[in-house]
């Protein structure tokens, strides 16, 4: 069976996937791994790849994808999106990574992040869904809404510059945040999603990338990290608005020890969880399906899947 690889460069975390392709055309995969590098730390006002943010993530990029060619990876994508996208130095990164790990990253455009997060959550819960399948990608730097039909059609897709990261860098000033902080949050979020369009009726929502997957995680406290219990897991409005309310309330000493967060994880949730119900409230929705899957298998789906004639 042929085998293969994606590797995705987040603001926030690097993310491994090693899978071979069915003779059915599915994926089963053989390794995951995921490691918070913070490449996008301090992309919102500098405008610039941190050294320190750049070492990280290299050193864990190189170590990914030696793996992966010990798995027997037949090839590599590697993908980068929104710190990558908004760095004056991009470019930097890009050939120190085929220096260090011998692989050429693709910076993606937010529309096809969009879509190869779509893909990913239609494959998986799209052809279960009888109606529209609605998808919120919350990322560090930023955050994808996509709209689709029953048959995977898309309607709406568009990145927005939110993400856990840059919500954090810019508006909270304090540990614990204040209740000013969050409302900075929150107003700035509310704006920013008034501009999508009205929710199809009917439609199912899936959360996909670290921050939802973390979010029910900590609801539940799974740890470790199971991400057999989390996929195609639901949180509710009802359980985010108290969840929301506890992490903003909690200081960062207390969040890093809370079951289920990854501590690196901690100083950015209360910004991520307040992303994911203003996504909520904006499309005037209940629940949240809970996804394990996201952009790195778009990306499997995208590079490797068999065409189809």
């Amino acid at each position: 069976m042929p085998r293969y690889a994606t590797i995705d460069v987040g603001t926030n975390s690097v993310l491994l996937l090693v899978a071979d392709r069915q003779p059915d055309g599915r994926f089963q995969a053989v390794q995951e791994r995921a490691e918070i590098t913070r490449l996008g730390r301090g992309v919102d006002k500098s405008r610039r790849l941190s050294p320190e943010g750049m070492e990280a993530t290299l050193q864990v990029l190189s170590d990914f994808a030696t793996e992966a060619r010990n798995l027997g990876a037949e090839a590599i994508a590697v993908s980068a999106t929104s710190a990558a996208r908004d760095a004056e130095n991009g470019a930097e990164f890009l050939s120190a990574a085929k220096a260090r790990a011998g692989v050429t990253v693709e910076i993606i455009s937010g529309e096809l992040e969009a879509q190869l997060s779509f893909t990913s959550a239609y494959t998986d819960f799209g052809r279960q869904a009888s109606g529209p399948l609605v998808v919120v990608d919350i990322g560090g730097g930023s955050t994808e809404f996509i709209y689709g039909d029953a048959q995977g059609r898309v309607s709406f897709r568009h990145s927005f510059d939110v993400g856990s990261v840059r919500m954090t860098e810019r508006y909270v000033h304090a540990d614990p945040l204040t209740a000013e902080d969050r409302a900075r949050v929150e107003s700035h979020l509310r704006e920013t999603f008034s501009s999508m369009p009205p929710c199809p009726p009917g439609a199912q929502l899936v959360g996909i990338a670290g921050t939802v997957t973390t979010l029910f995680a900590v609801q539940h406290a799974i740890d470790p990290y199971d991400s057999e219990r989390v996929h195609g897991g639901t949180l509710t409005l009802v359980q985010l608005e108290a969840l929301a309310d506890k992490l903003c309330r909690l200081p960062l000493a207390e969040r890093q020890k809370l079951p289920g967060l990854q501590p690196k994880r901690a100083d950015v949730i209360p910004a991520g969880a307040l992303i994911l119900l203003e996504g909520l409230r904006a499309l005037g929705l209940e629940r949240c399906l809970v996804s394990d899957r996201g952009l790195r298998w778009g990306l499997l789906a995208h590079r490797f899947g068999v065409p189809h004639s």
